[in-house]
């Protein structure tokens, strides 16, 4: 995989957070070790609008350095970043108190991935329902006119 791959991957995960009541400015780097998808990108979030870019980011609040599969796990939800860190499998340099506040972004993220599933689930159950109706209707057609021949 590719550096480029792996970012739209991330970007693509993270982007949908609703951060918008996310007054404070925050900033992280991650630095990705990796000899084919090494490289950093950023996520930041000013004035309650979420950014994720492929650059390096110097004025940061935070770096993590990990590698691909870390930061997917991580961006996923399906790795605490706090455990990734205490288990050394996740590097944090800089602002630690706002470190932690990426875990926020990610469960909001995860409830916003979950909100669009129940209601993807909910408008496939009413299309299934309509589509029944209209087969049940096409039916009773059926048989009323193979009934007047």
């Amino acid at each position: 995989m590719t550096y480029a791959d792996f970012f739209y991957e991330v970007k693509g995960k993270f982007m949908g957070a609703d951060v918008s009541d996310i007054q404070e400015h925050l900033a992280y780097q991650f630095n990705i070790e990796d000899e084919e998808a090494g490289g950093a990108f950023y996520v930041e979030v000013k004035d309650g609008v979420l950014f994720v870019e492929p650059y390096e980011y110097y004025d940061r609040d935070a770096m993590f350095i990990s590698t691909p599969e870390v930061f997917r796990k991580i961006a996923d939800g399906e790795m605490d970043p706090v455990w990734a860190f205490t288990t050394q499998k996740l590097r944090v340099e800089g602002n630690i108190d706002k470190a932690l506040k990426l875990n926020d972004i990610i469960q909001r993220k995860k409830k916003e991935a979950k909100k669009e599933a129940k209601e993807a689930k909910k408008e496939a159950k009413k299309e299934l329902k309509e589509a029944k109706k209209e087969a049940k209707e096409a039916s009773k057609k059926t048989e009323a006119e193979e009934k007047a021949e």
